[in-house]
């Protein structure tokens, strides 16, 4: 054979083998156990997201996806774990709303959730819902408006925490609203609840996952959902925006899994792919709507583009209000 074709020839056969490497990757992908890293305790939203989608990851994928509770720090030890483990698709970080706020609250973060993470799949979202005492005489976002500027202020509302999404949502309402209201911390949602149904605080906005139990009980009235649309597992309750003329008021707690930066893009491909399968079964969808939870749907793009704008939302927020963390 002549020099000149054997040349051609294994340059044909190189170009082959380039392009079917990502494809053998891929295909090698998952070949040993699989780890989620949760930056929360177990037993948490966030933590049964990951347990139910771990589970039927690993049913289609034919190898363990483990979870592993980090807590602590507000969701940054996890996320500063995960962002340094190897970039080789075997540990992926559970993600949420929190991660999107985090940067604006703490300003030496070991981690950049932009630029040390690979998004890869919106998995759920869960409306929160604004709220009242059963006893209260608000019965609208416009009842709940007009108190607060009654108060000057004074109206007092709950939080699960400083810094979390139902201190946030809460300040967001405030701004948009032009009703400042007065900021109680308690250290988690069911504390604060119990206050608002006794009275203690006159609002809260908190999961619809904790809350709603409250109100199905009598002890609590929801006024409005704070998603865009309806929550289809509370279709009667309006939204803040449709009920209390807040155009573009909106605020949800979100799961989304992340693998570390530099991790191969045919792996990350591969799972943004199954987990849309997974989202797409009957039986993922009726799990998670029994919680409220909303499933989540869209590229890794697009995934991508919908947290840089929860970051730039919550940092103004965050500003607005000067939020401060202890």
């Amino acid at each position: 054979m002549p020099l000149s074709r054997r040349i051609a020839l294994a340059a044909i056969a190189a170009a082959a083998f380039a392009a079917a490497a990502p494809v053998a990757h891929a295909q090698a992908w998952p070949a040993k156990p699989v780890r989620i890293v949760v930056p929360y305790p177990p037993g948490g939203p966030t933590d049964i997201v990951a347990r139910v989608v771990g589970q039927r990851l690993s049913e289609r994928l034919k190898q363990p996806f483990v979870v592993e509770n980090r807590a602590g720090a507000g969701g940054n030890i996890g996320a500063e774990a995960a962002a340094k483990s190897p970039a080789d698709g075997y540990t992926l970080l559970l993600g949420t709303t929190a991660h999107a706020i985090n940067p604006s609250l703490f300003p030496a973060l070991g981690y950049d959730i932009r630029k040390d993470f690979v998004p890869v799949a919106l998995l759920t979202s869960i409306p929160l819902v604004l709220v009242v005492p059963a006893a209260s005489s608000a019965a609208t976002v416009a009842d709940v408006v007009a108190m607060a500027k009654a108060k000057g202020g004074g109206l007092a509302y709950a939080s699960s925490g400083n810094g979390q999404s139902t201190h946030l949502a809460a300040e967001m309402f405030a701004s948009m609203a032009g009703a400042p209201m007065t900021h109680v911390p308690y250290k988690g949602s069911a504390p604060a609840l119990t206050d608002l149904a006794g009275g203690q605080v006159a609002l809260m906005f908190d999961t619809m996952l904790s809350a709603m139990p409250q109100v199905k009980a009598g002890r609590l009235r929801a006024i409005a959902v704070t998603s865009a649309q309806r929550a289809p597992s509370a279709p009667d309750v309006p939204t803040v925006a449709e009920a209390g003329g807040l155009a573009g008021y909106e605020a949800t707690a979100w799961n989304g899994l992340f693998a570390p930066a530099g991790t191969p893009p045919e792996v990350t491909a591969l799972l943004a792919r199954t987990v849309a399968e997974v989202l797409a079964e009957p039986e993922t969808r009726q799990r998670f709507a029994t919680d409220g939870a909303i499933v989540g749907s869209g590229t890794s793009a697009e995934f991508g583009v919908f947290v840089g704008r929860e970051i730039d939302k919550w940092r103004g927020v965050v500003q607005r209000a000067n939020v401060k963390v202890d």
